[in-house]
C-alpha cells in the first residue's frame, strides 16, 4: 500500500484505476471531449481513455483553452475521476474550478509525488480537510482498503 499526502487544489474524493502518463497533456487538442481518449498524435499515451480513471501526470501541457475542455468533459463525464499533478497547473485549475461552480461537478485535482504511481491500479484521492488530500495505491488484490481515521 502506498500512501502519501498531497495538496488538495479542488477537494474532493475519487477513486478509480491509475492513467500514469510520462510527459504533460494538453486537454485542448489532446482529448477528444465526447470520449475522453487522448487524441494528439504527438503523445506517447495516444489512444488511452481518461474517462473514470485516476490521471497522473508531471503537469498540463499549454494553451489556455485546455480549461475549457477540461470544463466541458467534467460536464459530459467523460473526465477524469481525478487528477494528480507532480506541479501545479493553474489552467487545469480552471478548468475544474468552473465545472464546479457551473455544472456543481466536482473533479478533485491535487498536487504531490507522483513517483512510483503505477497504472493500471486501484487508486484513491481522500479529502483529509485543511487542503490536504491523501493520495493511496495499491497493488493487492481487493482493491484500496478504508481510509483509517486515527
Amino acid at each position: 500500500m502506498m500512501e502519501r499526502e498531497a495538496v488538495a487544489v479542488i477537494a474532493g474524493n475519487a477513486e478509480g484505476m491509475a492513467l500514469v502518463l510520462s510527459q504533460p497533456l494538453s486537454f485542448w487538442g489532446g482529448i477528444d471531449v465526447a470520449t475522453g481518449r487522448i487524441i494528439d498524435a504527438n503523445h506517447p499515451d495516444q489512444g488511452e481513455t481518461v474517462t473514470g480513471r485516476i490521471l497522473v501526470m508531471p503537469g498540463g501541457r499549454g494553451s489556455s483553452s485546455s480549461s475549457s475542455v477540461l470544463a466541458e468533459a467534467i460536464r459530459r463525464k467523460t473526465a477524469p475521476a481525478g487528477i494528480i499533478l507532480a506541479r501545479t497547473d493553474a489552467i487545469l485549475a480552471v478548468g475544474a474550478i468552473v465545472a464546479d461552480m457551473l455544472y456543481a461537478v466536482r473533479m478533485p485535482l491535487v498536487v504531490g509525488d507522483t513517483e512510483g504511481l503505477v497504472s493500471d491500479l486501484p487508486t484513491e484521492i481522500r479529502d483529509v480537510g485543511a487542503s490536504c488530500c491523501v493520495i493511496r495505491q495499491d497493488a493487492r488484490a481487493g482493491g484500496i482498503p478504508p481510509l483509517s481515521r486515527a
